[in-house]
């Protein structure tokens, strides 16, 4: 009896030390702005010290649960980073704000940027250079016959070209389908223009 009676008076000599709330669990949302009230999709977003956290959508809108006190981070491209606390003893667990963020702009040192390693060979290439006078040249070296007729011999032909080929062809088959098409082995005409071309000289060999 005594052992029990010194129990109670050293606990009560000693009192029990006050346990600190713990937080409460708050649905943080809301969305991240710049100064002129743009959207900034993609913002990392954490609680410091954690990782626990979330990412902003494409509208710059946020939302994940967090702790009353806790110090959200959040950080992207091109803006300066910042903090923001959510405060205590809120009236219900949710809590909404509209964080803006300012712009981060980095001054970067001239640069120059020269094609030749040095003055004098760049004296000695532009000396010796060899442009047409003027614009004139250029067009009739350009619109000359030979060239233009280079040129055309060298593409490819185009849609509309395509297009009438394979209508041409399309309409052939048609038009012996069901039948045998002609063979220009024997056809006269064919013949004819073939002696005309080759007295004409359309075979020989061009130097």
């Amino acid at each position: 009896m005594r052992t029990v009676l010194a129990a109670i008076v050293l606990a009560a000599s000693f009192p029990l030390t006050a346990q600190p709330p713990i937080p409460q669990l708050v649905q943080f949302s809301g969305v991240v702005v710049t100064d002129s009230l743009a959207p900034i999709p993609f913002t990392n977003i954490l609680v410091r010290n954690t990782y626990r956290g979330t990412m902003s959508d494409v509208f710059g809108y946020f939302s994940f649960v967090a702790q009353e006190g806790d110090t959200i981070l959040f950080s992207a491209l091109g803006f300066v980073r910042s903090n923001y606390v959510i405060p205590s003893d809120l009236p219900e667990n949710k809590y909404s704000m509209i964080h803006v963020m300012s712009r981060d702009t980095v001054w970067l040192k001239e640069a120059v940027v020269y094609p030749w390693p040095s003055k004098e060979q760049f004296s000695e290439a532009f000396m010796n250079l060899n442009l047409p006078a003027d614009d004139y040249q250029l067009t009739l070296r350009n619109l000359s016959p030979a060239e233009m007729v280079q040129r055309m011999e060298s593409l490819p032909p185009d849609a509309y070209q395509s297009y009438q080929y394979q209508m041409a062809m399309d309409q052939t088959k048609l038009y012996y389908s069901g039948g045998t098409p002609p063979i220009n082995l024997f056809n006269p005409v064919a013949w004819a223009q073939f002696i005309q071309a080759w007295q004409n000289g359309a075979f020989r060999k061009k130097d």
